[in-house]
């Protein structure tokens, strides 16, 4: 699967309502949002002015989770694929 398509994936799972094990997990409206936010900008980012700024993202979202104390799910897999693709495209550029 192509960045972009996982970035779809999971920016249309974060804009979904939170369930109640993901709430149990950690999970807020809020910080859903924001993490969906961030990570449609880098999807906006890469649509707009192609791959090549892959480089320039500078993805941080394991430790924002780390610092919520998000415990492992279906969200904080997600994100932590969507940051390990990113970080994958950003050494192959």
């Amino acid at each position: 699967m192509d960045l972009l398509a996982v970035l779809d994936e999971a920016v249309t799972a974060l804009k979904a309502p939170l369930g109640v094990t993901d709430r149990s997990q950690g999970w807020t409206d809020e910080l859903r949002r924001e993490i969906q936010e961030e990570i449609s900008i880098s999807r906006s980012v890469l649509r707009r002015h192609g791959p090549g700024m892959v480089r320039y993202i500078r993805p941080r979202l394991d430790e924002w989770m780390e610092s919520e104390g998000l415990e492992p799910g279906r969200l904080q897999h997600l994100v932590s694929d969507v940051q390990r693709r990113l970080l994958d495209a950003h050494s192959s550029a």
